[in-house]
């Protein structure tokens, strides 16, 4: 691990006036591991420069709220950006944040996002007078967050966000292997308007990097922690696969605010921090040749259900 705070590149994120790493830490929630060890893990990576932290109500059932409210607390809450989610965006929002504040033992947190919001319809019905970004916007003026937001799986539904000027941070797909749209459409118009970007599967949810059908579920049987959203380089992988430098290296070229990583154990922390240490701007034949290797990367291991096309 890196033991000083001051080597991960840090930029604006977006018109929020926070300063984030180019790193972010995604959900790392596993009921089968004792809280300590996972706030441990957590702090692991707050201790190595990271400072933004991704939650949702439905990682583990709030155990993941309690983890991140655990290690926020400890540290100075002006230090860390919290995102956490809001996962029925057809119910009320107020209960819902109500809910996550008490999971987080926290006062506010700096942004709510409605979680996977990627049907039109959806969408659409949130914006409608009184609907859910009306009613985020109240959390803001009681204090509950200082920004909202959305995570979606639809380049189509960002681009609506966008536009209808709701969003104060995206969070979406970024990596070799998404919708083209993300990276020529999303992107850009969010950074035309100072939206922050927070960008997640640049690991391909662990299939770009390992023999998985997704999260943690290995295609064969193989010890725990060796294939993981975390996009540990398992030297067991038998199909085609991309090395974590190479997906990370690849994001981050594309330049998002936030390139954020499950980062569950501290052997892929490890391989994460090492990417960003050795990071430089690939070019275009690089970024091509990436691009190529991923569509065999990610062959035979399910659906990208991230993508409009899931079977793409």
């Amino acid at each position: 691990m890196n033991d000083d705070p001051n080597w991960l590149p840090r930029r604006e994120l977006g018109r929020t006036g926070f300063a984030a790493s180019v790193l972010g830490i995604g959900d790392l929630a596993d009921r089968a591991v004792p809280l300590e060890t996972c706030v441990a893990t957590a702090r692991r990576a707050l201790d190595a420069g990271l400072n933004l932290i991704d939650t949702a109500p439905n990682y583990e059932d709030g155990y993941s709220e309690e983890i991140v409210g655990r290690v926020v607390r400890a540290v100075r809450r002006d230090a860390v950006f919290v995102i956490d989610k809001i996962d029925h965006p057809e119910q009320p929002v107020g209960p819902q944040i109500d809910g996550s504040l008490a999971r987080l033992g926290l006062d506010h947190t700096d942004a709510f996002v409605f979680h996977n919001l990627s049907e039109r319809d959806a969408f659409d019905r949130q914006c409608a007078p009184g609907g859910g970004f009306d009613q985020l916007a109240d959390a803001v003026r009681r204090g509950k967050c200082r920004f909202r937001g959305i995570s979606s799986h639809n380049p189509d539904v960002l681009l609506a966000a966008l536009h209808a000027g709701v969003c104060d941070v995206v969070m979406f797909p970024l990596g070799p292997f998404v919708d083209s749209r993300y990276v020529t459409d999303v992107l850009p118009l969010a950074q035309s308007l100072g939206v922050g970007t927070v960008c997640f599967k640049t690991f391909g949810a662990g299939k770009l990097v390992g023999d998985t059908s997704g999260y943690n579920q290995p295609l064969k049987s193989r010890p725990r922690g060796k294939v993981s959203s975390g996009g540990t380089d398992d030297a067991s992988a038998t199909l085609p696969r991309l090395a974590v430098a190479e997906c990370l290296h690849y994001t981050l070229t594309l330049n998002p605010d936030v390139a954020l990583l499950g980062l569950s154990y501290p052997n892929e922390q490890d391989a994460a921090f090492a990417a960003a240490r050795s990071f430089r701007p690939l070019e275009a034949k690089e970024m091509e040749d990436i691009r190529r290797r991923a569509i065999d990367a990610r062959r035979d291991k399910g659906p990208c259900w991230w993508n409009p096309d899931p079977e793409a």
